[in-house]
């Protein structure tokens, strides 16, 4: 019958390792946590093997709080010490919770 489509296959690059793969062999990847939610949004991508790398915990509010405080963007040591510093304002010292 009709061969594979192969003129309109699209490649995404994987966020994690940099690797391009087609559209079919990746994993959307929402950074704000809710995929479901597809208006005006724009997906990441993930390669399979990255995808199944992942932790696939529910993660609350960690993702807002890394886009928040620009993740990636300053030197490790820097980020560790403002993210440090948020989470204790926000949630309490982890000695705090201890108690």
């Amino acid at each position: 019958m009709w061969g594979p489509r192969k003129q309109g296959q699209r490649t995404v690059t994987c966020i994690a390792c940099g690797t391009a793969v087609s559209r079919s062999d990746a994993r959307e990847y929402d950074k704000y946590g809710d995929r479901w939610d597809r208006d005006g949004k724009e997906f990441e991508h993930l390669c399979k093997g990255c995808y199944r790398d992942l932790c696939h915990q529910p993660r609350a509010e960690l993702e807002g709080l890394l886009v928040e405080i620009n993740a990636g963007t300053h030197p490790q040591k820097e980020f560790l010490s403002w993210y440090c510093a948020l989470v204790d304002e926000r949630y309490g010292s982890l000695s705090e919770s201890e108690r």
